[in-house]
Order: structure tokens, then C-alpha cells, then sequence
């Protein structure tokens, strides 16, 4: 009889329990914590006249919340494998809540500095322990496939997101409350209470489950210790081996790039689709969300198509590169609502490299490395989110458009995927199968993989 990991019939029922318990309540989290990151710039619309804040400062404050975020997102990862991903989760979301629900109350530009300040301390660790937290309860061969459920619920945040906070600013003047206060009010105080129900709804690990079975808990910890075990880095490697690994380096490298697009542009969208339409708020902010919704649709076809041919190179690289180009064609036309279309299909392709990206990085390490090394890519592209804002505000001040700045998000995203074309390079290796023969599959992609930490 073969071992459990090897059985076909448990790998499908058990992700089926996977698709149905995990993903909807952790799609349902991101998308709140997606929402009172980036509600700022639909607050904008408002919020910069009252306050009197240029475009620089505006970006100024956008920015601040990635220094705290980025010094403290490696820190709070370690301590989240350490006290378990369920309390910490917990502990991350009460904190931000409260913080996201405080930002109604600022009065001037320093005050908004300040609690972008502690908004990017209060989730710092989040992104990178959900992911962490998703390596540790699907195999490679869904991997990809569950991330891009999962990111589909930061791209779900800005579908619903933006119109929702666009209908907020409508609250304009109740109770003699400013719409943007009312907006930041109204969307911080549900993490709150989703943080409480964490601590109740979300296992530690397959075998503290009691939605599972015991044969698909036993097929489950077999899998995945088995993956680890062959993984690069290994599971029982010290966090600090992240630090040395070429590899982390360059798929930091690479997320990095890939961060221009999505934070550059997310956080400045609905003031380019502003600049470029002249609607009034609330048409801005549906114009706003239709890229996110072309964003779902890329990610999880892209992530689906990577799974079932066991490759990840291309998959990074060729909509990276596509993205990039119809972002300058975009800049390029006269037609603003050609313009307006080229920016809602880039938007959508660049976000599509995202569940591959991370399906690749937690197939390359695990244990208290991989925390670590999701912890450290991540921080490092969000030194994208801290330099971009400022420079992206700059620019517009001083030429009136942004589309200097979208050629500079261009170049990245362009950069980026020639990257992913280097990486592409090496042969594959034969895609990962949950009915292989081998005792424990290797790497999905070997041009990702070959480089070893010392």
C-alpha cells in the first residue's frame, strides 16, 4: 500500500476541505487589511483640501506607513512561528483596527504621519504570516492555485473597497463629520472584530483541526513534512540562513520591481483616474476598482495554468513585461479613455505574477527561514511603497501629470520581467504531481531553485 502522502483520493478531498474552511476566511481578511492600507487614497479626494496637503505630502504620508511596516516586518514574523500564527494574526489585526479607526480623528499633516507611523507597526507581519501560514497546509501542487485565492482578496478589497469608501465620502457633514473621517472610521473598526474571531476560527496546524479527517490530517503533516524536508533551505535552518541566500536576494530583487506597479500605482489610482477623467468621487472610485477586477481573473489562471504545467519562471516574467509595455502605450495616447483601458488591463497583469511569486519563494524554504525570507522580500519591495509615493508626488507638482511617473513605474515592471526571463533560463523540471513516485517532489521550477544558501 503506499504511503499517505502519495494518495490521490486523500489529495483531493482534503483540499476540497482546505478551498472550503481556510481560503474564504483568510480571502476575508486580506481583504480588510488590503482595505485600511490603501482607503487613504480615496480618502484623498477629500482629506488633502481639509488638511492642505500638496501631493508631496500627500505621498509623505503615504510612504511613512511602509518605514515602520519594513523595520518591523521581519521581527513580527519570527515572533509569529514562534507564538503561533493564530495569536499573533489575532494581535496584528485588533492593533491595526484600532489604528485605522484612530486615522479619522487626525487634524493636521504631522498627525497623519504619525499614524501611518503606527498603521505600518500595527501589521507589520501580516502578509508575510498569511503566507507562511498557507506553505504550512498546502502542498506545491495547489500552492499556487491557493495564493492567488488568496491575493484575489486584496484585488476583492479594492473592487468592493473603492466604490464602498467612494459611498463614505457621501456621509460628508453628518453629525457635522467630514465623508473621509467617516470613511476611515466605518472601515477600521471591522478588523477589530475579525481579529477576536480569529482567535476562535483559525486552527494552528492540520492536526488541531476538527473539520478534517484523521487519514486526511495524517495524509496532510506527511505531505508537507516531506516537501520541507527536500526544500533548499532546510526546515530546521536558523531564520538568520535567509539573510545568505542569493535566492532570497534575487526574488527579493524581483518583488521589488513588481511592487512599483502595485503599490505605485494602487495608491495613486484613483487621483490618475481623476486627472484623467474629471468624473466626480464616487464615478472616480468605481472607474478605480474595474483593474482589480481583471486582477482576480489574471491571478488565478495565471497561478492555475503554473500549477498544472509545473512552471513558474515564465509565469513571473511574461506578464510583468506585458504590463509594463501597455502602461507606457498608456502614457503614450492622447485618448483618455484608451488611456484609461491600457491602465486597467497593466494593473490587472502585474497583479497576476503574484500567487506564482510566492508559490515559488515558500517552495524554496521552510521552517523559520521561510518566515523570514517572506518577511525580508517583503520588506524589501515595500521600500517601493516608502521611496515611490514621495517621488511619485513630486513629480506631479512639479509637471502637472503623472505620467512621468508612470513611465518610471513602467521601466520597473519591465525590469522586472526581463528578471523573470533570466530566471526563466535553466530547463524546468518535470511539473509536481500528487501522485509522483518520488518520496518527496522537487522543485516545481529548477532556474528558480538551483541556487543553494551557503
Amino acid at each position: 500500500m503506499p504511503p499517505p502522502f502519495l494518495d490521490s483520493g486523500l489529495h483531493a478531498s482534503t483540499m476540497k476541505r482546505l478551498n472550503l474552511k481556510l481560503i474564504p476566511f483568510l480571502m476575508l481578511l486580506y481583504m480588510v487589511a488590503y482595505i485600511d492600507k490603501s482607503n487613504i487614497s480615496v480618502a484623498a479626494l477629500q482629506m488633502n483640501a481639509e488638511l492642505g496637503l500638496t501631493a508631496r505630502m500627500y505621498g509623505i504620508g503615504v510612504g511613512l506607513f511602509f518605514l515602520t511596516y519594513i523595520l518591523l516586518e521581519v521581527p513580527s514574523s519570527v515572533i509569529l512561528t514562534r507564538v503561533g500564527a493564530r495569536r499573533w494574526i489575532a494581535r496584528i489585526m485588533i492593533t491595526w483596527g484600532i489604528v485605522a479607526a484612530g486615522m479619522a480623528f487626525v487634524q493636521s499633516a504631522n498627525q497623519l504621519y504619525g499614524m501611518r507611523l503606527l498603521l505600518g507597526a500595527a501589521e507589520a507581519g501580516f502578509t508575510p504570516g498569511i503566507i507562511y501560514y498557507l506553505s504550512q497546509w498546502y502542498p506545491k501542487t495547489d500552492r499556487a492555485r491557493a495564493m492567488s485565492f488568496f491575493y484575489i482578496g486584496a484585488a476583492l478589497a479594492s473592487v468592493i473597497g473603492l466604490p464602498l469608501s467612494g459611498a463614505f465620502l457621501h456621509l460628508d457633514g453628518y453629525f457635522g463629520v467630514s465623508g473621509w473621517r467617516w470613511l476611515f472610521l466605518l472601515e477600521g473598526l471591522p478588523a477589530v472584530i475579525l481579529g477576536i474571531v480569529v482567535l476562535g476560527y483559525l486552527p494552528d496546524s492540520p492536526q488541531t483541526t476538527h473539520w478534517l479527517q484523521a487519514d486526511q490530517k495524517q495524509w496532510l503533516s506527511r505531505t508537507i513534512a516531506a516537501e520541507q524536508a527536500n526544500s533548499p533551505i532546510s526546515h530546521h535552518a536558523a531564520w538568520q540562513s535567509a539573510f545568505r541566500s542569493r535566492q532570497v536576494w534575487l526574488l527579493s530583487l524581483f518583488w521589488l520591481l513588481q511592487a512599483f506597479g502595485t503599490i505605485g500605482i494602487t495608491l495613486f489610482l484613483p487621483l490618475i483616474v481623476k486627472s484623467v477623467s474629471g468624473q466626480e468621487s464616487f464615478t472616480v472610485s468605481v472607474l478605480s476598482a474595474l483593474p482589480f477586477l481583471f486582477a482576480c481573473v489574471f491571478m488565478y489562471f495565471n497561478g492555475s495554468h503554473s500549477d498544472r504545467k509545473g512552471e513558474r519562471g515564465w509565469h513571473l516574467a511574461l506578464p510583468l513585461m506585458a504590463a509594463g509595455v501597455l502602461l507606457a502605450l498608456a502614457v503614450w495616447t492622447s485618448n483618455p479613455w484608451l488611456a484609461y483601458g491600457l491602465l486597467v488591463v497593466a494593473v490587472g497583469l502585474n497583479w497576476a505574477a503574484t500567487p506564482v511569486f510566492w508559490a515559488t519563494t515558500t517552495e524554496y524554504l521552510s521552517g523559520a527561514a521561510a518566515a523570514a525570507s517572506i518577511a525580508l522580500i517583503n520588506s524589501i519591495a515595500n521600500i517601493a511603497g516608502l521611496g515611490l509615493p514621495p517621488v511619485m508626488g513630486w513629480i506631479k507638482d512639479a509637471t502637472q501629470s503623472y505620467d512621468y511617473a508612470l513611465l518610471l513605474v513602467s521601466a520597473a515592471l519591465l525590469a522586472g520581467g526581463v528578471l523573470g526571463l533570466f530566471l526563466a533560463r535553466s530547463p524546468r523540471s518535470a511539473p509536481v504531481t500528487a501522485t509522483s513516485t518520488a518520496p518527496a517532489a522537487a522543485p516545481v521550477s529548477r532556474g528558480l531553485d538551483e541556487a543553494k544558501a551557503p
